[in-house]
């Protein structure tokens, strides 16, 4: 798969992953909170930090949900200035365009290197090959789909012209219950789609996001807040900052233990291989020209000899020496 980039920074298999900090609607409307959050996430080292765009009527009809959304909004004349303190605090800025074509034109003229989709929008064909032609990484979220349905997604980005496509496996429930998180579809995904495959979290704590992170995700994503118990639909199923700083280490420790593909001699064992290996030695006396046997030959510690795999190469030869027994055999004796 080639490498997605999202402001200089590459995405992969076998890289690092990107950490998505999601900030989503836990702003409450307010500019500061929306500063802190950027803050807060940069403080915890996620690679960037993740809002939500859109006016309230560009997202439901009349009804119970508008009232609610329209205290979660994120007024336009406050992006200059999140962009600008993610900037300077060394972070990616992203949002969804969760208002549809209009989020995404506004957001093109903020200029943000990628769009990222939530699970909502899986199926809104349009939208996703609206976005796609703008040429930017297109990162979809797949909660409440089958894989139908997120092949058919992938196949209107790639029919719009653009292959820069990362699918977050995502089970769509606040907070998720352990039992459905269902980490193993990540691995269909990898072999069905011809995309980039990462985990999008909404369980309590990080497990979940270290087990994606061993199991290949490239692109992780999780919800936080400043404090769990402000008012809003999504407080609840986030993660505080300082939980937040401790996930980012438990996956970058992730990494560190999942090491490398190549299986070879590392430099800290080599102290121990002339300790823990064996070698050919003599069971007991053995005289001068007698042949070497199962009963005068065993096998023991130190690994400086004759590797046991000669073995039957041994057997049958004479000795050229007298040993005593626990003697090692070497080249010279036979």
């Amino acid at each position: 798969m080639k490498d997605i980039v999202i402001q200089g920074k590459k995405v992969n298999y076998g890289r690092k992953p990107f950490i998505i900090a999601e900030a989503g609607v836990n702003h409450n409307g307010s500019l500061d909170l929306a500063l802190k959050l950027v803050d807060a996430a940069a403080f915890a080292g996620a690679d960037a930090v993740k809002f939500q765009t859109f006016r309230a009527e560009q997202v439901v009809t009349t009804g119970s949900q508008l009232a609610m959304l329209r205290k979660l909004e994120l007024k336009e004349k406050y992006y200059p200035a999140l962009i600008q303190r993610a900037k300077e605090r060394g972070i990616v800025f992203l949002s969804t365009p969760h208002g549809g074509f209009e989020s995404v034109d506004f957001l093109q003229k903020m200029k943000v290197p990628a769009f990222k989709f939530g699970s909502g929008d899986l199926t809104n064909l349009p939208l996703l090959g609206y976005a796609a032609k703008f040429k930017k990484p297109m990162l979809i979220s797949t909660g409440m789909s089958n894989l139908e349905e997120i092949k058919e997604a992938v196949q209107a980005i790639k029919k719009a012209g653009n292959s820069q496509i990362l699918v977050f496996q995502c089970t769509t429930d606040y907070p998720l219950a352990p039992e459905n998180v269902n980490l193993r579809a990540m691995q269909t995904l990898m072999k069905e789609l011809g995309a980039l495959v990462g985990y999008s979290d909404h369980t309590i704590g990080p497990q979940a996001v270290v087990m994606a992170t061993a199991l290949g995700a490239c692109m992780l994503e999780k919800h936080f807040t400043l404090d769990r118990t402000l008012p809003g639909p999504d407080q609840v199923a986030s993660m505080e900052p300082l939980d937040l700083k401790e996930m980012v280490r438990q996956v970058e420790k992730a990494m560190v233990i999942l090491g490398s593909p190549k299986k070879r001699l590392l430099d800290c064992e080599k102290q121990y291989v002339k300790v823990a290996r064996k070698s050919l030695v003599s069971a007991r006396a053995i005289r001068k020209g007698e042949k070497f046997t199962v009963k005068n030959l065993t096998v023991k510690r130190p690994g400086t000899g004759i590797l046991p795999k000669r073995w039957k190469e041994v057997l049958g030869k004479r000795s050229k020496a007298k040993l005593k027994k626990d003697s090692l055999i070497t080249e010279e004796m036979f």
